[in-house]
């Protein structure tokens, strides 16, 4: 179960009483609490669960009081949760998936064109990288001060947690400014530091921890799986971050994801995107969700709601109640099955065709294209119990993405065992009931395919394209790609994103990237 989620409301309880003392003090008013976190710690050592719990849960929830609040600015809330910002950033400016919203500068992403410094979905991803790292260093040096229980864990707990956030600030901006132990609280802006000075931290950070993560941790925390799979991650795209093929490492990581962790592949695909997927032995890092304790409309809601529409679909049958009419996937992802209707493969059913068209020709018309009932908020044993939030967990990391990546990596010439990659992709499509391939087909272009019929909405897909190759250029067209139907060519500039205006403002040492 998850019993994590306790923890985060305490943790999220314990911030409102820092917030509302700041605030109020803000105001000039006298304030009801006056409570320093070092004095919170030395009074109550228990607290720091619900601090560290805080801070995990940065990455699905928007904000500390409820969907209708934020950490970080913004004229909708709900709109700036950091896994929001994921599947905005990382699926619909790709192939795969679109938005027919148009809401300022949602266009721009799911058109991948006419990408500038002030789309506030920009702004947002950044503005919570940053919100992330300031304030788990600020616990890390607070813990320097005070005895708590398990202090060694916890630290290096914040230190993944303050990885995992400047990873996508290397994958998806190229640079940024490095907050640590060493400058926090500094008032002089902070020097830009570039794509390869980032990787280089975060790889330190990263190899400092590992040994001292536990194999097991509660639900919803990093243990030592998650921590190598980041690794591998950082590894695996190194070519694209710093020039330099990283690909042996990545696969030893992933090995010991694969050999040590202990994890297993479902024997079903839907159970791990359905709203007892906390049963899963496949997932190794969930981002939380509950429909009750942890309410977002930035976390799996936005997968599902944005994915169902009373128009066209019977929205209680895959747990919903609100319904926005927004995400479709494009033949990009479905047509890699085939004909769609008599494919054995499992993910192929996974598209709501009735009433749909197969074609986008216009990503605005909710009707072209299939949306996609990969995530859904029902249970995949026991009564569905429809919500209006989503009680579905974000499987951030899982088993078959490890089997996809060791297999790539020995593909890059990496190392490992062609048998071995063989035997896990074929692992991962008979799971599927997809029929199994030969060693001639075990190809980079199967891969990349295979990765969008297994992973595509989980947060990857762009960072795959640009690492094939695909991204950028003419060399792969996608429906409305460069804001053409067919789709056409577009600039090596996007493979980063634009750094957003107020963060040039804030700090005079960034400077903007090439081509904005």
């Amino acid at each position: 179960m998850k019993n994590f989620n306790k923890k985060l409301i305490l943790g999220i309880s314990t911030f409102i009483l820092l917030l509302f003392a700041s605030c109020t003090d803000d105001l000039n008013t006298e304030p009801k609490v006056e409570l320093s976190l070092e004095n919170l710690l030395a009074q109550d050592p228990n607290a720091v669960q619900g601090l560290l719990s805080k801070m995990y849960g940065a990455f699905a929830l928007s904000g500390p009081t409820g969907p209708g609040s934020s950490d970080i600015s913004g004229p909708d809330p709900g709109e700036t949760a950091f896994l929001r910002g994921i599947i905005n950033l990382q699926d619909f400016t790709a192939d795969g998936m679109k938005n027919r919203w148009g809401d300022d500068g949602l266009d721009q992403l799911t058109t991948t064109s006419s990408w500038d410094e002030n789309n506030k979905f920009f702004k947002y991803l950044y503005d919570r990288v940053y919100y992330v790292v300031p304030q788990t260093t600020n616990i890390i040096l607070i813990l320097e001060t005070v005895d708590v229980e398990n202090k060694e864990q916890i630290v290096s707990e914040l230190r993944f947690i303050r990885a995992l956030a400047y990873y996508y600030m290397i994958d998806c901006f190229g640079k940024g400014v490095i907050v640590n132990e060493s400058n926090y609280g500094n008032t002089t802006p902070l020097e830009e530091s570039t794509r390869t000075e980032m990787f280089e931290y975060v790889e330190s950070e990263l190899l400092a921890i590992e040994p001292t993560m536990p194999m097991t941790n509660d639900y919803g925390r990093a243990n030592k799986s998650v921590v190598r799979m980041l690794l591998a991650k950082l590894y695996l795209n190194a070519e694209v971050y710093t020039g330099q093929a990283r690909y042996t490492e990545a696969l030893n990581y992933t090995s010991l994801v694969i050999d040590e962790g202990g994890y297993t592949l479902d024997e079903n695909f839907v159970s791990m995107f359905s709203a007892d997927n906390y049963n899963s032995n496949e997932i190794i890092f969930p981002l939380i969700a509950d429909a009750v304790v942890s309410q977002s409309y930035g976390n799996t809601t936005y997968i599902v709601n944005g994915s169902l529409s009373t128009e066209t679909m019977p929205i209680a049958q895959f747990g919903g109640i609100d319904a926005w009419t927004g995400h479709r996937a494009t033949k990009a992802w479905y047509g890699l099955y085939g004909d769609l209707e008599t494919s054995t493969d499992d993910r192929a059913k996974l598209f709501w065709t009735e009433g749909h068209n197969y074609e986008m020709e216009d990503y605005k018309e909710w009707e072209d294209g299939y949306p996609s009932v990969k995530f859904r908020n029902t249970n995949f044993t026991g009564a569905p119990i429809a919500t209006s939030f989503s009680s579905t967990d974000f499987p951030l990391y899982r088993l078959a993405d490890a089997y996809l990546m060791y297999a790539e990596c020995v593909l890059r010439g990496g190392g490992g065992s062609a048998s071995t990659a063989l035997d896990y992709v074929n692992a991962v499509r008979t799971r599927s009931n997809a029929s199994t391939i030969s060693a001639g087909e075990l190809t980079l272009d199967f891969i990349l395919d295979e990765r969008a019929r297994e992973l595509n909405l989980e947060g990857h897909r762009r960072s795959d394209l640009i690492r094939f190759g695909k991204f950028a250029g003419g060399s792969y067209l996608w429906p409305w790609k460069g804001n053409n139907v067919n789709g056409v060519s577009i600039s090596n500039d996007y493979k980063v994103f634009p750094i957003p205006a107020s963060a040039l403002q804030a700090n005079p040492n960034l400077n903007q990237n090439s081509g904005y």
